[in-house]
Formats: structure tokens, sequence, C-alpha cells
């Protein structure tokens, strides 16, 4: 028993966690990787592409519009959800009445399903019995198309998926304002400092880690929108809400164009990579400065 617990069990005791990540991780990415130089539709063999999934990617112009959307979506929702997160936490680090209360009702909506939260609002937003539009009629303002307007539909969403998860952020700010030492504080009011001059002088440089956590996992939580258009709009109107994700995952699952689609995800991923690397130097950049 002495013999086994110092040879194997180790060993024994990480097998399922090892057998995991080799079923589910390992073997799947390596999978894709090979598939991308396929053509498969699941039922037939596996066809020889070369190259042919990349090529098709450079001139996919639905492809290049799916980005476009994300990016359109990130564009909205990353400023807006550091800006009102950083508020909040900065209010709820004060002092006052219901604090407890606040950061528990801000936080509510992470711990709700995504796809209740979805639904849900789809039903705020409908344009002919959405409660929003209603309201909007009763102050003799028009129906606006929320989720029917290309121009707007991927604005609205981008509102909703902040109001999800600003809760999420908010939290990571507080516990990264209260690193903060307060004898910064103490000496800035000694120099007669304002609120807003210990704010971008003490604060924002001393949570700058912080900011770019939430920067980085705004980013990959935005670059992953799928629940929200699929749901809500199917990719339309006039493929204005069409995510990448969504993208890949039609090509995937509606059209079954596996190896093509396998492509498309591994283009992707490269892309966050990349974007996730400019933003981490853009941060360390500006600390050093």
């Amino acid at each position: 028993m002495k013999k086994l617990n110092k040879g194997y069990l180790p060993y024994l005791m990480v097998s399922p966690y090892l057998l995991h990540l080799l079923v589910f991780t390992t073997f799947p990415v390596i999978f894709s990787i090979v598939l991308t130089f396929f053509n498969w539709n699941i039922i037939s063999p596996l066809e020889w592409n070369g190259l042919g999934n990349w090529k098709h990617v450079i001139s996919d112009r639905l492809f290049w519009k799916s980005i476009f959307n994300t990016l359109r979506f990130l564009a909205v929702h990353i400023p807006l959800q550091i800006i009102i997160a950083l508020a909040l936490a900065e209010v709820l680090n004060q002092k006052i009445r219901f604090r407890g209360f606040f950061r528990a009702a801000f936080f509510m909506p992470v711990v709700i399903s995504g796809v209740v939260v979805t639904i849900m609002w789809q039903q705020l937003l409908g344009y002919e019995n959405g409660i929003i539009n209603r309201l909007f009629v009763f102050a003799g303002l028009g129906k606006v198309g929320w989720l029917t307007d290309p121009d707007i539909a991927m604005i609205s969403i981008a509102l909703m998926a902040t109001w999800k998860n600003v809760g999420l952020y908010v939290i990571l700010f507080l516990v990264g304002l209260q690193t903060v030492p307060k004898q910064y504080y103490d000496a800035a009011d000694l120099e007669g400092a304002s609120h807003w001059q210990k704010f971008t002088k003490i604060t924002i440089p001393m949570i700058n880690p912080t900011i770019f956590m939430v920067l980085v996992l705004s980013t990959l939580g935005g670059f992953s929108l799928f629940i929200e258009p699929y749901i809500m709009t199917g990719g339309g109107p006039m493929n204005s809400t069409l995510s990448a994700v969504l993208y890949i995952y039609k090509e995937a699952f509606e059209y079954y164009h596996m190896g093509y689609s396998a492509t498309l995800g591994l283009f992707f991923a490269l892309m966050i990579v990349l974007v996730i690397i400019i933003q981490k130097r853009f941060i360390e950049k500006e600390r050093h400065d």
C-alpha cells in the first residue's frame, strides 16, 4: 500500500482530470486543426481540400461582416461596461446607506441564466407588444425597432449585455479599490486634492491591473457573443446582428460545413489572441508613461 501511495496513487488521483482534458480539450483542438484542411459534412468521409478553406475565409464577405458586427458590439459594450462598473464601484465603496443591498442588486443579473435574461429582454424590446415601446407610445413618442431596425438592433443587444454583466465587474473593481492604501488618500487630503484629482491620480493608476483584467474579460465575453443574437434576432435583420460565433455555429450546424467552420473558428481564435496581446501592450505602455 505504501509503495502504491508513493508510486501510482498521485497519478491515479489526477487521472480523471487528465482524461477529461484529453477527451474534451486536447483532442477537439487537434481534430479541429486537422479538419481545416478537409471538407466534411459529418455523414460522408473526409475530403482533402488543402488550403481551400483558408482561401475561402479571406474572400467570405459574410464572415467579415460578422467580424464587423462583433467589433461594433464591442465598441459599445466595453466602454459602457468599464465606465458604469467603475462608477458604481466607486460609489459602493463609500459608506452609504443600504450598501450591501445595492451590491447584491447589481450582481443579481449575473447569476440569472443568460437564456432567461435574453428571453425577458426580447419581450421588453418587442416592436408591437414590447413594454418599452408601449411606454414610448404612452409618452407620445413613436415605436422604435429595437430588434428590427438594422441600425439599432446590435446597439440594443450591447445595452442588454451590459446590464447583464456589469455587476460582475462592479465586484472586481470593488476588490481593486479596497487594495489601494488609505494613507495615499490621507496624504492627498493634506495637499488639498479634490475627489476627482484623487480618483485620476491615485485610484486609476493603482487599479490598473484590475482595469486590464476587466478589459480582457469583457473583450473575451464580447467576442463570444452568441446567445443574445441567436435567440433575439437569429442574426437579423439583414445580418446586422450576425456575430462571428453565430456565423461559425451556422456554418457547422445549419449548413454542415464542418471543415470550413473549423477554419473560421481557428482564424477567429487567432484574431482574439492578437487583440489581447495588443491590449496588454497598450496597458503596459500607459502604466510606464
